[in-house]
């Protein structure tokens, strides 16, 4: 089995966007990864989502690779765009929708999935 912060390293790098947020696209725990949910389905964003609450550890590994403190995050490709009031004023002002063309495409799929960490 993979470190934690392999496996969170692994999200990051492989999946198009990747949000860690508190709860699940399901059930949202927290009313800023769901502001950041909402804009991503606004910009048509296919998004994999981690739960960084069932560990404590998820969030510690998870912001010493970002070097970013608070929940949600997003990654596009690799890269941390930021949290809620971040991803939204993307939003806003259009880059988010730019940024999505310019990673995945304009003919990309608008699925969400979730990746559960192996915790041990």
């Amino acid at each position: 089995m993979k470190a934690l912060n392999e496996q969170i390293s692994d999200v990051i790098t492989t999946e198009p966007v990747a949000v860690f947020m508190k709860g699940t696209p399901q059930m949202v725990m927290c009313g800023n990864s769901h502001r950041a949910l909402q804009a991503l389905h606004a910009a048509g964003a296919p998004i994999t989502t981690v739960d960084i609450l069932p560990d404590p550890r998820i969030r510690q590994e998870l912001s010493s690779i970002s070097g970013w403190p608070t929940i949600p995050q997003v990654f596009v490709k690799g890269e941390l765009i930021g949290g809620a009031d971040i991803t939204e004023e993307l939003l806003a002002s259009g880059e988010l929708q730019q940024k999505l063309d310019d990673a995945l495409g304009t003919d990309r799929a608008q699925d969400v999935r979730v990746v559960q960490l192996e915790l041990v």
